[in-house]
């Protein structure tokens, strides 16, 4: 099996317990995890799915830059987060982010920072796709509509 990086965009289902298990050190009492998850509502109408995409070196790199500022602000050990690319189901993960630290409280503070920062600076786009026939619409890392 080929082991995936701690900042990746993938393709592919997401797997929080392989996350989680990345981040792990003898050293840490504590590992928090986030998930985002798609669902199935976005300004009162019905999503039927959504497609993500990415300007993909410059994504990862961003997310390398805000694990790294994590581990610069609070006493953990490690994080990590991936990020979907492409089409993702209702229900499915489309974020998971796995911070490690040997106390609770660091490594929640860091994780709450990587979602938070992540969702206003990252440069992946998710295109909402509406269950009542309406126009799709990109959105933006600021949650507002794009062109793209």
């Amino acid at each position: 099996m080929q082991s995936i990086p701690l900042v990746a965009l993938l393709r592919k289902p997401l797997d929080l317990s392989s996350l989680a298990a990345l981040v792990e050190r003898p050293s840490a009492g504590a590992v928090v995890t986030f998930v985002g998850t798609t669902r199935n509502r976005h300004e009162g109408r019905p999503v039927r799915y959504l497609e993500y995409e990415a300007q993909e070196a410059l994504a990862r790199k961003e997310l390398e830059r805000l694990c790294a500022e994590a581990r610069e602000k609070w006493e953990i050990a490690e994080a990590g987060v991936w990020h979907r690319l492409g089409k993702v189901e209702i229900g499915e993960t489309s974020v998971a982010i796995a911070v490690s630290a040997a106390h609770r409280a660091p490594a929640f503070d860091a994780c709450r920072f990587l979602i938070d920062t992540l969702k206003r600076t990252v440069p992946v786009f998710k295109k909402e796709y509406f269950a009542d026939g309406g126009d799709a619409v990109w959105v933006g890392p600021d949650g507002k509509p794009v062109a793209l």
